[in-house]
């Protein structure tokens, strides 16, 4: 059976754009699948204050692969990308090259330490809501009822 995975990415230090191409690439080698990519999406930092600002962009990709498989191969493809940390010692976000995140697969709700579908904070998050809103617009958060055209409103 396959899932369409919704996959978030961003970058905000170094070749961005470049970066960011790798990724998909990468992914789609991964999970040997077409995908359906948005416009890249610039945005400042998202819970930290940095001079650098965000390419985002949001990725739609048919897999057989169940979420938590799909998580974790899209935590090793951003480590083989950049395996430096996300944030600070403290805890607080910091500049990154890379960063991948599966926002949702279909409709599912998933639980887990490890992982929470769809994004516990994707509703929150423009530079997530606008790039998924180009190529998924009718895509239903499960929990919260609305679209993404909703939820950007």
């Amino acid at each position: 059976m396959c899932h369409t995975a919704y996959i978030g990415i961003g970058s905000n230090i170094g070749d961005r754009h470049a970066i960011i191409r790798r990724a998909v690439t990468a992914i789609m080698s991964s999970i040997d699948s077409a995908a359906c990519v948005s416009d890249p999406y610039e945005s400042p930092a998202w819970g930290y204050d940095s001079p650098n600002t965000y390419i985002n962009i949001c990725v739609a990709a048919r897999t057989p692969m169940s979420p938590l498989a799909l998580f974790e191969e899209l935590q090793a493809i951003e480590r083989s990308i950049s395996p430096a940390p996300h944030r600070a010692p403290d805890g607080t976000y910091i500049d990154r090259a890379i960063d991948i995140d599966l926002i949702a697969v279909d409709d599912v709700v998933f639980d887990t330490p490890a992982l929470t579908l769809p994004h516990p904070r994707m509703h929150l998050r423009p530079f997530v809501l606008v790039p998924m809103a180009q190529i998924a617009s009718q895509w239903r958060h499960p929990v919260l009822g609305k679209s993404i055209l909703d939820l950007l409103d």
